[in-house]
């Protein structure tokens, strides 16, 4: 055992001394010591009941004859970082998380680990650091939050960024504003739709690191608490066996994420995810497969923000399991490749069937024939940018309009909510990709004000940026290369003509390549907005969001 460092033998006495001093004995120091990442604190929503989870988890590990230590990792949570200087701090701490775990998991000579995440960047945080550090690992996450209710309307966060905005119209009153910020997120968890911290903790099943409902079980239910015991118990076979997340996440473990990524209608930040997983695992995951798989995938979800249901109605409805044997159906999935449960991807799912088919469209009626994301190229993004597609309306799947251009998020927002955005034009939002931001900052509050001013169906926003799972509209964004090295998308001026076709997986500027080539020359780098500490350093290393935003 990797533990044996420190527990085995006259020159692991030292070690033994410090052992001793934490209270562990004799008896406890012979077993496998089981590592359990707690992303636990008391300001993400999302997080605040971790501590039941892995109290959960310890009584697994200790049931099968482990001995469970815990240890921390950071977390933000995006929405109250959202539209100002803190979301700068999000996507960054991904490579946080898994820099730290990795440090804690190679100091301590654990055996295993146990991950518990839950918010948007501890889960992919700590899927890099399992695939990094490759000893047995297993995750359980927070799970979801239960949706909000008023008068029989089910609504989430999402629901209240759009409430600002009709306030702002004069819409709705003070009033009702109040009424839908204290009752749209009733309970802990990861926020109820289908955004990205749910988003990668349903992957997270489809990748075979986490068992069936750990995605979509609530985070109120005690059926959750269950789970993590078995977890708990279950991480003492994967040691005892040698499975190592890089037997379970193989290339075609990221293939079946990204089929059902495109069946469920995920989070556009699954594609910065997915590959900087992916890259952990020295798998070389390109943005643009995602198209290939898209093309026969069918969109069998509409979760909010695309539709009107949430996790929960997911679970109720069958879960990760029913949606991957309801798409295997196809025979889209590779399921003879081993999960942390010890069984296959097929045995895992096989009679999991869809118990409602409202929340869980079949094959033969599903919303759409192609997946719920695409990824669009042409001269505007020539590495490509990616937009939610289940979540964009019929009228906007191809729009042409002028281009309103803003140097930051908070000018374009601006403008929003000062009437200067007219049905049919195209808002760009540059130089906050992961280097001009830096930190590739999520556009909620623009996208919701334009939602919640009317403007859905006839306008479009364009970003090197990136965007909350909560958006909904016609969002593209991770556009690449991104305006602060030079990439199109800083060349481009005000009523400039845009056109996005969603169909054919193009988005251009309707400009001549001359006229591109003269303003290249005027172009000039920006100054970096932000000069000294971790985000200053982070700009230097931080790669494009086409290859998943890794560091160099």
């Amino acid at each position: 055992m990797k533990s044996y460092k420190i527990t085995k033998g006259v020159n692991a006495a030292p070690q033994r001394a410090l052992l001793y001093a934490l209270g562990l004995t004799d008896e406890e120091i012979k077993k496998p010591l089981i590592g359990i990442v707690s992303s636990k604190n008391d300001i993400v929503p999302g997080h605040m009941n971790l501590d039941k989870i892995v109290e959960a988890v310890k009584q697994g590990v200790s049931m099968a004859g482990g001995v469970p230590i815990v240890f921390p990792a950071i977390a933000v949570c995006d929405g109250i970082a959202m539209g100002h200087e803190g979301m700068k701090y999000s996507l960054v701490t991904r490579e946080l998380i898994a820099d730290s775990t990795e440090a804690m998991a190679m100091a301590h000579a654990f055996d295993g680990l146990v991950m518990i995440p839950n918010c948007d960047k501890n889960v992919p945080g700590l899927l890099m650091a399992a695939a990094r550090l490759n000893i047995p690992s297993i995750f359980v996450s927070g799970g979801p939050m239960l949706a909000g209710t008023i008068s029989g309307e089910r609504i989430s966060y999402s629901t209240v960024s759009e409430a600002v905005s009709r306030y702002k119209n004069g819409e709705i009153n003070e009033g009702k504003l109040r009424e839908y910020e204290s009752k749209a997120c009733p309970t802990c968890g990861s926020c109820s739709g289908m955004f990205t911290a749910n988003s990668m903790n349903c992957l997270t099943e489809v990748l075979g690191m986490g068992f069936p409902g750990n995605g979509t079980i609530p985070a109120v239910y005690s059926e959750r608490l269950r789970l993590a015991k078995h977890v708990g118990m279950k991480i003492l076979e994967l040691v005892e066996n040698d499975v190592k997340p890089r037997d379970i996440m193989v290339k075609e473990a990221f293939e079946n994420a990204l089929t059902i990524d495109m069946a469920l209608g995920c989070s556009t930040n699954s594609m910065l995810h997915l590959p900087a997983i992916a890259h952990e695992c020295d798998i070389t995951l390109e943005l643009e497969f995602a198209n290939a798989i898209s093309e026969k995938t069918p969109n069998l979800c509409h979760l909010a923000p695309a539709g009107e249901h949430f996790i929960e109605e997911l679970n109720e409805a069958g879960g990760i399991s029913a949606v991957m044997n309801e798409v295997n159906k196809l025979g889209l999935l590779h399921t003879n490749l081993i999960t942390c449960t010890g069984k296959t991807i097929k045995e895992n799912i096989e009679n999991c069937e869809i118990k409602n088919t409202d929340i869980i469209r079949t094959i033969d009626n599903p919303y759409s024939t192609t997946g719920g994301i695409a990824v669009l190229k042409g001269n505007l993004a020539p590495d490509g940018c990616v937009v939610k597609r289940s979540a964009v309306s019929e009228e906007m799947m191809y729009h042409k309009g002028k281009a309103k251009v803003y140097d930051c998020e908070e000018e374009a927002l601006n403008a929003i909510y000062d009437g200067k955005i007219q049905a049919g034009d195209i808002v760009i939002i540059r130089y906050e990709g992961p280097k001009g931001g830096p930190g590739m900052r999520e556009m909620l509050n623009p996208t919701s004000a334009i939602m919640g001013s009317g403007l859905g169906n006839s306008v479009a926003l364009i970003t090197d940026g990136r965007f909350s799972g909560a958006t909904r509209g016609a969002a593209i964004g991770h556009v690449s290369p991104e305006a602060a090295v030079g990439g199109n998308v800083a060349l481009i001026e005000d009523d400039d003509l845009i056109e996005i076709d969603i169909y054919k997986n193009k988005i251009n500027m309707l400009i001549s390549d001359e006229q591109l080539e003269e303003r290249r020359k005027k172009w000039k780098p920006r100054k970096p907005r932000i000069t000294n500490g971790y985000l200053s350093r982070y700009a230097k290393s931080v790669t494009s969001g086409s290859t998943g935003a890794i560091l160099e």
